[in-house]
């Protein structure tokens, strides 16, 4: 085992161990709820603070995951890489950031408005609980879905200070596109969850039936992302903007296969990075054509 880092390089092993990359996968939904909230683009301080939301819960998120995993990612040959198994950061190391991620959250929300304040430990109640339900339930991913759906509500709240139920089909669509990628990164895992007692729905239903259900949730996924700019009155070039989600999403889809894994992470990492991205601009682009 590695000896614990210090210093700028534990700096860089923090942010590996968060996957702070992978912030692109909820962000640019969030700021699509913020920009439909205010009907373009708010003051520099409601889009500061709600960034520092969204990495801050997310930081917490992970850090927690990687607690609460840290024994079973030691006996995974895909995780043992990972900063504490590996021995790269130290128990209460890795607590203190869990600690420091939970403080800004809530600070971040104490200085938005007081409807987000009041709902930050729900926010991070399920973002935290999802470590725990792959434990107990196949249906662990639509709670990790959940978890990046209510960013859009909750950045619509931040900028508002109130919900507005146009954004609510965003959410259910956004966890559906997260449930379904999830399921896809899982199938790699199968054989592992099954020996150590860990749901997901590939070890319940097996590889190729828990594809198909990651294809429903993102035809699903879809649906939803488009019924949600009805709802908020959306213009074309937002539906041109799902439309190429959709097309993306197919090809994602299509690069894995039961027997065939070895793309996963390209559809898992760099797919779904262009679907929520693509999404956004769009929808950015839509309201400012709009004005």
């Amino acid at each position: 085992m590695a000896q614990a880092v210090q210093g700028f390089r534990a700096f860089r092993v923090y942010l590996e161990m968060i996957k702070i990359e992978h912030s692109i996968f909820a962000l640019p939904f969030a700021m699509l709820g913020m920009v439909w909230a205010a009907n373009g683009w708010p003051v520099w301080r409601v889009f500061g603070l709600i960034v520092l939301a969204m990495v801050s819960c997310r930081s917490a998120a992970m850090a927690y995951n990687r607690i609460a995993d840290r024994d079973l990612d030691a006996l995974n040959p895909r995780t043992q890489t990972r900063a504490l198994p590996a021995g790269l950061l130290g128990l209460r190391q890795a607590n203190l950031f869990l600690y420091g991620s939970c403080v800004l959250f809530f600070l971040s929300a104490w200085a938005l408005n007081p409807l987000a304040l009041a709902l930050s430990p729900v926010a991070l109640g399920v973002t935290l609980f999802y470590s725990l339900t792959k434990r107990y339930t196949p249906l662990c991913h639509f709670v990790l879905g959940l978890s990046l759906g209510i960013a859009p509500a909750a950045a619509w709240i931040a900028t508002t200070g109130a919900l507005h139920p146009a954004i609510l089909p965003i959410t259910v669509g956004v966890m559906l596109w997260t449930a379904g990628f999830d399921i896809v990164y899982a199938l790699q895992d199968e054989e592992f969850d099954r020996a150590h007692g860990l749901r997901s729905l590939p070890e319940t239903l097996g590889k190729p039936t828990a594809l198909a259900l990651s294809r429903l949730c993102h035809v699903a996924a879809v649906a939803m992302l488009a019924f949600g700019g009805v709802l908020a009155g959306a213009g074309p070039a937002y539906f041109v903007g799902v439309g190429l989600a959709a097309l993306l999403l197919a090809y994602e889809q299509s690069l894995v296969k039961p027997e065939d894994l070895r793309k996963v992470n390209v559809a898992f990492f760099t797919m779904n990075g262009f679907v929520s991205l693509g999404v956004f601009a769009f929808a950015l682009a839509d309201v400012l054509l709009r004005r």
